[in-house]
C-alpha cells in the first residue's frame, strides 16, 4: 500500500510540475531570493575545501558510487536537483534536464530527457554523462536499469528539510563545489531562523490549525518535509495524525475546522476548468469551515512548495507569511 501511495504521489508531482510551467512566479522576498545566486568562491577557500578524488559516496538508496574526478557532464532528471545544481553554479555542467525543469530560466533551453518517473534512456545515453541525478519521483527499477547501462546514477529522496540541505552538501562534494554548497546551506539555515524566530513566542492557544492540499483531494501527514514546513512556520497540521501522503476525508476537514487552508497554485480541473481553490470552496459543508468563512484560503507557488531544493526555505517563508501575516512582513 505504501509503495502504491508513493507512486501516486510521484505521479501527482510530475503532473503538477507540468501544469505550473511558465505560469508560476517565485515569491518576491529579497532575503529568500538570495539562495538562487551561485555563491562566491575564493581561491584560498577553494583549495581548503577541494574534494579529494577518487571519492566514494552513498546516495539515498544506500548505493555506493565512486568518482575518479569531478563530473563534467551532468544529466538531471529532476527539477529540484536541477535547481540545486544551478544554485551551486554548475549550470554549464548540466547537459540535459527533465521535461518539467523550468527554473532557473537557463534550464528551459537545455536538451530534455523525458519525465521524472521514467526518463528516456536513449536521450540520456546520447549525452554521454558522467553523472545522472534522479529525485524522489524516479522509480527504483528505472535507477537499476540506468545503472546497468554503466551510468553513474545518484538518487536523492529527502524526507525532511535537513535531508535537502545534506543533499546540497553531497552534490557540492561530488562536483568539487563544497564552498558554494556550504554557503548556500548557511543562507538556507539563516532563512529558517528568520521564520522560526518570528513564530517562536506563539502561545499554544495562538497557533493556527492548517490544512494543506497540494493536489486535488490529497494532503500530507507526518514524515514528509511539507508537514515539517507547517510546524516550522508555527502552524498545526490537521493531517499530522496520518503518515506520508494521503487522500483526504472531506468530513474530517470539516470536523477539524482549520483556521487556514493552503493550496498549491497551478491546478485546474480538466473537466470543469475550476482552479483548486474553487474546488475547495465548493465542497459540501466546507462553507462552515473557519478558514473559508474568514477568507483564509491561500495559494502558494507549487514549484517552490513541492520541490525539495534550494528554494524550499522560500516556500517556508511564504507559508509562514500566509499563516501569520502580521509576524512576517
Amino acid at each position: 500500500m505504501k509503495r502504491c501511495m508513493f507512486l501516486l504521489f510521484s505521479l501527482f508531482v510530475a503532473i503538477s510540475l507540468a501544469g505550473c510551467g511558465e505560469g508560476s512566479q517565485p515569491a518576491k522576498q529579497s532575503e529568500q531570493a538570495s539562495t538562487q545566486q551561485p555563491p562566491s568562491q575564493s581561491t584560498e577557500a577553494k583549495s581548503e575545501k577541494a574534494t579529494s578524488y577518487p571519492l566514494t559516496i552513498k546516495d539515498s538508496t544506500g548505493q555506493e558510487l565512486t568518482f575518479a574526478k569531478a563530473p563534467e557532464r551532468i544529466v538531471s532528471a529532476s527539477p529540484a536537483e536541477t535547481e540545486i545544481l544551478f544554485a551551486l553554479g554548475l549550470g554549464d555542467k548540466v547537459v540535459a534536464v527533465s521535461d518539467y525543469d523550468d527554473y532557473p530560466e537557463e534550464a528551459k533551453s537545455k536538451p530534455k530527457v523525458g519525465g521524472v518517473l521514467s526518463p528516456n534512456e536513449e536521450a540520456i545515453l546520447v549525452q554521454s554523462p558522467d553523472l545522472v541525478v534522479g529525485g524522489i519521483s524516479m522509480k527504483e527499477d528505472v535507477v537499476t536499469k540506468l545503472r546497468s547501462l554503466d551510468l553513474q546514477v545518484i538518487t536523492l529522496r529527502p524526507k525532511v528539510v535537513q535531508d535537502i540541505m545534506e543533499n546540497i552538501l553531497l552534490l557540492g562534494q561530488i562536483t568539487d563545489h563544497q564552498v558554494q554548497a556550504e554557503e548556500l546551506v548557511s543562507r538556507m539555515k539563516a532563512d529558517i531562523g528568520k521564520v522560526t524566530d518570528a513564530v517562536k513566542d506563539l502561545k499554544p492557544e495562538e497557533k493556527k490549525k492548517v490544512y494543506l492540499e497540494f493536489s486535488a483531494g490529497w494532503t500530507v501527514g507526518k514524515g514528509e518535509f511539507l508537514d515539517e514546513l507547517i510546524t516550522m512556520a508555527g502552524g498545526i497540521n490537521i493531517a499530522s495524525d496520518t503518515q506520508g501522503w494521503n487522500p483526504v476525508s472531506e468530513e474530517k476537514i470539516v470536523k477539524e475546522d482549520p483556521d487556514v487552508i493552503l493550496f498549491a497554485q497551478g491546478f485546474t480541473d480538466e473537466k470543469t476548468g475550476e482552479t483548486l481553490d474553487q474546488t475547495i470552496r465548493k465542497r459540501s459543508g466546507w462553507d462552515k469551515i473557519k478558514a473559508i468563512r474568514d477568507n483564509q484560503v491561500i495559494g502558494l507557488d507549487h514549484n517552490i512548495l513541492s520541490r525539495p531544493g534550494p528554494r524550499i526555505t522560500q516556500g517556508l517563508y511564504e507559508m509562514a507569511k500566509a499563516i501569520y501575516p502580521e509576524r512576517l512582513k
